[in-house]
C-alpha cells in the first residue's frame, strides 16, 4: 500500500519525540485508569499486552527465515519491532504504577528501579530489539513480575511458598516458550542460548535476592492511607475518628513531623491498608527508635494486626505505644515476612502542654 511507506518514514522521522512522549502520557494514564490489582479487567488487561509480546517476538524471528528478509531485516520488521515496543511499554508502565503504589519507595527501591531501568531499556535500546536474548530477558522480568501478584490474588495467600510458586510456574512457562519458539526458528544454530540462558537466569537470581531481602514490595498488599496520631477511636458506625496536629503544607517537606509528646499520653499509629477480597492475613506494626549511640534502629514492640481484604480504601486498624523517648521514631507496616507494606516516621519533642489538636473521620 502506497500511504504505508510515508506514514513509516515519518514515524522513523520523529521516533524519538513520540516515543517520549507515549512513555509519559502511557505512565500517567496507567496511573489515573488502574485502580486495584485484583479488578478483572486490570488482569485481563496485561494477559492481552504479554499474549500480543509473545506473539510478536515469535514473528519477528520466524519472519527472519523467510525470503527477502535477510537484505534488510530491520525495515522488514520495522512495525513488528515497534508494536513489541509499545506493548511492552504498557506492560511494564503498569507494573510500576501497581508496585510503586505497594510499598514505600525509599525501602523498596532496587525493584522498583529494576522495572524503570527495563522501562528505559525498553525505550531507548531499539536496536536490541533484533537479539531475542534481550526480548526474551523483557519477557521473562514481564512474566514473572505478573505471576508475583496474580498468584496470591488466586490462592488468596501470601508468603515464601507463594512467591517461589509463581517463580516456578514463571520458569516453567518460560522454558515452554521457548521450546515452542524453537520448532519454527530455522537458524536455531545462530542463537546463542547460552546468553539467553544467562539473561533470564541472571533476572530470576536477582529477583529472588530482592525477595529474601524483602526488598520487593508485597504486592498486592498497599498502604492507602497512615498516620501518627494523638487519638484513634472508632465509633459506632465504623468510622474512625483520629486528633492530629495540622502542621500545614510545611508537613509535606519533612521527612520526620515533629510529634509533641505530652508525658504519659499514647502514640497512635494508624493505617489503612488494601487487601483483595478474600486475602485475610495479619500484619504488624514495629515500632522503632534510632539509637543516637549506635545510629541504630531499635525495635521497642511489635503488634500484630489484623487484616480482612476486600475494602476498597483499605482495611483499618491501629497500634499505641507511650512513654516514647525524644528523637527520631519510625513504625514499620510490615507482613509477617518482614516485607515493609509503607513506614511512618516522626520526631518525638516532649512537651507539658496539650497541643493544638485538628479532628478528621477517616
Amino acid at each position: 500500500m502506497a500511504f504505508v511507506e510515508p506514514i513509516r518514514n515519518w514515524y522513523a522521522r520523529y521516533e524519538r519525540p513520540i516515543s517520549s512522549f507515549s512513555l509519559i502520557f502511557g505512565f500517567v494514564f496507567d496511573a489515573v485508569t488502574l485502580r486495584r490489582v485484583d479488578m478483572f479487567w486490570e488482569n485481563f488487561w496485561i494477559i492481552a499486552h504479554l499474549f500480543i509480546v509473545g506473539f510478536f517476538i515469535a514473528l519477528i524471528h520466524i519472519r527472519e527465515n523467510q525470503p527477502g528478509d535477510e537484505k534488510d531485516p530491520h525495515k522488514a520488521h520495522f512495525w513488528y519491532v515497534n508494536i513489541l515496543q509499545f506493548f511492552f511499554g504498557g506492560i511494564l508502565s503498569t507494573y510500576l504504577v501497581f508496585y510503586f503504589r505497594s510499598a514505600d519507595i525509599l525501602v523498596t527501591w532496587p525493584f522498583i528501579f529494576l522495572l524503570a531501568l527495563a522501562f528505559w531499556a525498553n525505550e531507548s535500546l531499539k536496536r536490541h530489539y533484533v537479539r531475542l536474548s534481550f526480548q526474551l530477558s523483557l519477557f521473562f522480568l514481564s512474566v514473572y513480575s505478573f505471576a508475583i501478584f496474580l498468584l496470591p490474588i488466586l490462592m488468596h495467600q501470601i508468603g515464601t511458598g507463594i512467591f517461589l510458586l509463581s517463580g516456578l510456574s514463571s520458569i516453567i512457562f518460560m522454558g515452554a516458550y521457548v521450546h515452542v519458539l524453537f520448532l519454527f526458528i530455522k537458524k536455531k544454530k545462530e542463537i546463542n542460548r547460552k546468553m539467553i540462558f544467562i539473561s533470564v537466569g541472571s533476572i530470576f537470581v536477582i529477583v529472588n535476592f530482592l525477595y529474601f531481602t524483602n526488598l520487593i514490595p508485597p504486592i498486592p498488599l498497599s498502604l492507602k492511607d497512615a498516620g501518627v496520631f494523638h487519638l484513634v477511636q472508632k465509633n459506632q458506625t465504623g468510622s474512625y475518628f483520629v486528633a492530629y496536629e495540622d502542621l500545614g503544607w510545611r508537613g509535606y517537606f519533612q521527612l520526620y513531623q515533629n510529634y509533641k509528646e505530652v508525658p504519659g499520653d499514647p502514640v497512635y499509629a494508624y493505617s489503612a491498608v488494601f487487601s483483595p477480597g478474600d486475602l485475610n492475613i495479619t500484619i504488624v506494626h514495629e515500632w522503632q527508635y534510632l539509637d543516637p549511640a549506635q545510629n541504630k534502629w531499635l525495635t521497642k514492640s511489635k503488634i500484630q494486626l489484623p487484616l480482612v481484604g476486600g475494602r476498597e480504601n483499605g482495611f483499618r486498624t491501629y497500634s499505641e505505644s507511650s512513654n516514647l523517648s525524644a528523637g527520631k521514631w519510625r513504625v514499620n507496616v510490615e507482613t509477617l515476612q518482614g516485607q515493609v507494606i509503607g513506614r511512618l516516621r516522626f520526631n518525638i519533642v516532649p512537651t507539658k502542654t496539650e497541643p493544638l489538636l485538628t479532628t478528621e473521620v477517616k
